[in-house]
C-alpha cells in the first residue's frame, strides 16, 4: 500500500509542477502570518502529555471513519478542548483531505498546524507554508537521506518546524545520518501492514538521546494507552481515528489527555 501512495503522489507532484512553481508558491508564503511554533507548543504545554489532534475523514485501512466530516468544526472543538497543536490530513487519493481543509483551519483557529502527506519534493514543502502549515510530515520510510536532508532544510528555510517520522532502527539512523531531529515521530502503525503496537515507542525511545521532543503516533485511544508512552518518554501523542469516532470531540480530547489549566497558555 506505502508504495502505492508513494506511485500516486508522484503522479500528484509532476501535475503540481504543471499548474505552479517552486518560485511562485514560495512568493505566496510571504502573504501567510508567520509560522507559529508548533514544537513549542508540544514543549510548553501544562500537560504531561501534549496532544497533536488530527482532522481525519478516512484511511486506507479503515476507510470512511467520520461521516459527518466537518474539517473547521473539528479544528474549532479541538482548539475548544486547547490541543496543543493539530494535523491536518492533506492527501486525497487515500485519506479524503484536502489542502484546502489546511487553509480553512489556517483562517479560522490559532493552533499551530502540521501538513500530514506523504512529501517527497520541494515543492509540497512550499506548498504546505503558502497554505498555513506551520510543520511538515517527513516519513522516513519514504525517503532517502539526501532527500530528507533536503526536505528538512527547505522546511526550516520556511521558519517551520519538522516531525520526522520513523517506525524501526533502520528509519532512526537514516535520520541521524540526514539530520539533527529536534521533533520525531515514532509510528507504532507499520505502514506496509498497518499493524499497531505501543511497544515500538518503548523500544526506539531507549536508543534515542534524551534531549529530543518525542511524538508517539498510532494505536492511542484511552488514558491507559497515553500513560503507557509517557512512562517511555514521549513528550507527545498524534491522535486521529479514535477522537473521529466520538459524538463529541471536544470532550473526547479532555478525556484523553485530561483539561489544560484554564488561563494559561499552550
Amino acid at each position: 500500500m506505502l508504495r502505492k501512495i508513494v506511485e500516486k503522489k508522484r503522479e500528484e507532484i509532476a501535475r503540481l509542477y504543471t499548474e505552479t512553481t517552486v518560485s511562485a508558491l514560495l512568493l505566496a508564503t510571504k502573504e501567510v502570518q508567520r509560522p507559529r511554533g508548533f514544537r513549542q507548543a508540544l514543549e510548553t504545554s501544562v500537560r504531561p502529555v501534549s496532544v497533536i489532534a488530527e482532522v481525519k475523514k478516512a484511511s486506507p485501512s479503515k476507510g470512511l471513519i467520520r461521516p459527518d466530516f466537518q474539517a473547521v468544526t473539528i479544528a474549532k472543538a479541538y482548539q475548544a478542548a486547547r490541543a496543543e497543536c493539530l494535523s491536518v490530513l492533506t492527501d486525497e487519493s487515500f485519506f479524503q483531505g484536502s489542502l484546502s481543509y489546511l487553509r480553512q483551519i489556517h483562517e479560522a483557529i490559532d493552533r499551530p498546524l502540521l501538513r500530514k502527506d506523504f512529501l517527497l519534493d520541494e515543492i509540497q514543502v512550499v506548498e504546505a507554508r503558502a497554505a498555513g502549515a506551520d510543520c511538515v510530515l517527513l516519513i522516513a520510510a519514504i525517503l532517502d537521506r539526501e532527500t530528507l536532508r533536503h526536505l528538512n532544510q527547505t522546511a526550516e528555510d520556511l521558519g517551520m518546524d519538522v516531525l520526522v517520522e520513523v517506525h524501526d532502527k533502520r528509519e532512526c539512523e537514516l535520520v541521524f545520518q540526514a539530520m539533527e531531529p529536534k521533533l520525531l515521530g515514532i509510528n507504532n502503525r507499520n505502514l506496509n501492514t498497518f499493524q499497531t503496537d505501543l511497544a515500538v515507542t518503548h523500544e526506539l525511545i531507549a536508543e534515542l538521546p534524551a534531549s529530543l521532543t518525542i511524538v508517539s503516533e498510532s494505536g492511542i485511544s484511552t488514558p491507559a494507552d497515553i500513560e503507557n508512552v509517557r512512562s517511555a518518554g514521549a513528550r507527545a501523542v498524534l491522535v486521529g481515528e479514535h477522537f473521529m469516532r466520538q459524538t463529541d470531540v471536544e470532550r473526547a480530547v479532555i478525556d484523553l489527555v485530561g483539561e489544560a489549566a484554564p488561563g494559561v497558555s499552550v
